[in-house]
C-alpha cells in the first residue's frame, strides 16, 4: 500500500531540520505532484520518578511558542544508538540523574503527515542525583520537582502544553495504575 516517490528534492538539510519535497504516485496510479516531508530524529521522553517519589520536570523556552513551559527530560536518539539509551543519556544530561529502571511504555508518530520519525516513551524509577547537568550550547533547562498526584493533575487539566510528554504521562500513569 505504499506509494511509489517518482522525485524526491530536499529543500533543507541540517542535524535536526530536513525537510524534502516528493512526487508520488499512490496506489492507484494518482500523482501527487508535491508532498512535503520535514525528517526528524527519533525522539525520546520519560516520566522520571526519584527514589523519594518525586517526579522530575524541565522548565526551558521554548521559541517556537515563545514561552516557557514544563516537559519531561527527553531529546533525540543520536545515530546507532538505542532509543533507552538515549533515554538515560538524556535523563543525566538534562537532570544529573541515574535511574535503576527505564521501562519502555511504548511509541508514537507525533504528526505522521508531514513528520516521518517516532518518538519512545518511558517509565524512569529509582532515580539518585549522581552529577550535574551537561546541557548543549541551546539549553537552559530548570528541574523541578513535583509529585506524582501533581503530575496526574497537570495531565487532567489540561497544563502539559508538549502533546508528546502529556501522552507519555498518560502512558506512565496508566503502567502505574493510576488512570484506568
Amino acid at each position: 500500500m505504499n506509494w511509489k516517490i517518482v522525485d524526491s528534492e530536499y529543500l533543507s538539510k541540517h542535524q535536526y531540520f530536513t525537510a524534502r519535497k516528493d512526487k508520488c504516485e499512490t496506489t492507484t496510479g494518482k500523482i501527487i505532484e508535491e508532498y512535503f516531508v520535514v525528517e526528524l530524529p527519533v525522539s525520546v521522553c520519560a516520566v522520571a520518578i526519584t527514589k523519594e517519589n518525586e517526579v522530575l520536570m524541565v522548565k526551558q523556552y521554548r521559541h517556537p511558542i515563545k514561552k516557557e513551559i514544563l516537559e519531561l527530560p527527553g531529546g533525540f536518539v543520536d545515530k546507532n544508538e538505542l532509543p533507552q539509551t538515549a533515554m538515560l543519556r538524556e535523563l543525566a544530561e538534562e537532570t544529573g540523574y541515574s535511574f535503576s529502571s527505564c521501562i519502555e511504555l511504548g511509541k508514537v508518530a507525533a504528526n505522521p503527515g508531514v513528520l516521518d520519525n517516532y518518538t519512545y516513551f518511558y517509565l524512569a524509577e529509582g532515580g539518585v542525583k549522581t552529577g550535574e547537568q551537561q546541557l548543549d550550547p541551546n539549553e537552559d533547562i530548570i528541574v523541578e520537582k513535583i509529585t506524582v498526584d501533581e503530575l496526574k493533575s497537570a495531565l487532567v487539566e489540561n497544563k502539559i502544553e508538549q502533546s508528546l510528554h502529556a501522552n507519555c504521562i498518560f502512558y506512565a500513569l496508566q503502567k502505574m495504575g493510576l488512570l484506568k
